[in-house]
């Protein structure tokens, strides 16, 4: 539980650190005890929405799963990049077309 208030608070001081000439247009952030959920997006078209879960909730076996997805646009190319991922015991599983592919 701890970790997941940790967790939840480290991307929100790492999203929140400031940037020269970009403010933030929209912050959304809900935390609970067995849950919590957070959507932030900068002037410059960065986003970051993530949500977390425990599960086995009790039992020794509890985790959290985290399910989120980010998105910026490259300053140089005006390229838009988006990369969807799953963070739970299987480690950090990001996915975007701009990714390699095993």
């Amino acid at each position: 539980m701890k970790f997941l208030i940790l967790f939840a608070a480290f991307c929100a001081a790492a999203l929140a650190a400031p940037r020269p000439e970009v403010e933030i247009v929209k912050q959304d952030s809900d935390v609970g005890p067995e849950s919590y959920q957070f959507a932030v997006e900068t002037s410059d078209g960065t986003k970051h929405n993530e949500d977390g879960k425990l599960k086995d909730v009790g039992t020794e076996h509890e985790a959290i799963v985290v399910h989120g997805s980010y998105s910026w646009v490259d300053e140089k190319t005006g390229q838009h990049f988006n990369v969807e991922y799953v963070a739970d015991e299987n480690g950090f599983q990001p996915k975007g077309e701009h990714l390699p592919v095993a």
